[in-house]
């Protein structure tokens, strides 16, 4: 077994999982608050770690901090290399939603989970199946004109001939997803703060909570349980009397809960 796998039978796990069972059937709210973690195992890099998005050279791109090339700054003055790098590196389309996007939908559909605040762009959450999405970020699944507000689908910006896709009224088409320098969507956003306070069990999975303002968010639960389902170890406090906290791929973990049941 690597240290990337997840040993359900472990004794300390297993314990671990089936008090997490016991806490989802008496919970009558239940959040998760996911990032990058919860697509990684769908093939999908996340942006830090050693094989993250940031990591991948590629000369094309390499004079340019990671940052940049996903940042409002090189959308509005460099438009070509935004759109190249968006459509190189962003393209989720053929992705496909694994265990944790198939376990969480699950849970919504048994109406064991009420909402999903999630960092991710990619869609996939839906496409398991769940229905009350709370995208922080955007998706790249929704595009719009900067200029009418015209919404085009996911295909039209990826699939474009165009170096810089237009609007038939001259506008360029973006991506509806937060970048760099831009401000998170308000409505979302009170809408997922107002789900995790409702919380009384908030799964926090796949993330480092290290991306503000959105980590910030979790400082709104003030419910009975927290757990935390993450490869590395977080730095936030847990009570180990009331809490969980279990290290593995989520989608792994996320399996074992529901063998567990």
């Amino acid at each position: 077994m690597t240290n990337t796998e997840f040993d359900a039978q472990a004794p300390d796990n297993k314990e671990k999982l089936t008090r997490l069972r016991q806490y989802i059937d008496a919970s009558r709210y239940t959040v998760f608050f996911g990032g990058a973690g919860v697509s990684t195992e769908s093939g999908v890099p996340d942006f830090r770690s050693k094989d993250g998005l940031y990591n991948q050279h590629d000369i094309r791109f390499d004079k340019y901090p990671p940052e940049y090339l996903l940042s409002h700054s090189c959308l509005a003055n460099e438009p070509k290399v935004f759109f190249e790098f968006y459509r190189q590196k962003m393209d989720a389309r053929r992705v496909l939603p694994n265990a944790a996007h198939k376990v969480l939908a699950q849970l919504e559909q048994e109406g064991k989970l009420q909402a999903i605040v999630t960092q991710n762009i990619d869609g996939l959450h839906q496409r398991a199946g769940s229905r009350t999405v709370y995208e922080i970020h955007g998706s790249t699944a929704r595009n719009y004109c900067a200029r009418c507000g015209k919404k085009y689908p996911p295909d039209h910006i990826f699939d474009s001939k165009e170096p810089v896709p237009h609007c038939d009224c001259g506008g360029v088409i973006r991506c509806d997803v937060t970048l760099y320098e831009e401000a998170l969507p308000e409505r979302t956003v009170m809408k997922a703060i107002d789900a995790i306070e409702k919380a009384e069990l908030l799964i926090i999975g796949g993330t480092s909570l290290t991306v503000y303002p959105a980590a910030s968010f979790v400082n709104y639960f003030s419910g009975s349980h927290l757990v935390i389902i993450n490869k590395e170890p977080l730095a936030f406090r847990t009570d180990p009397e009331r809490d969980i906290v279990l290290s593995g791929p989520i989608g792994q973990v996320l399996s074992a809960l529901i063998s567990c049941g």
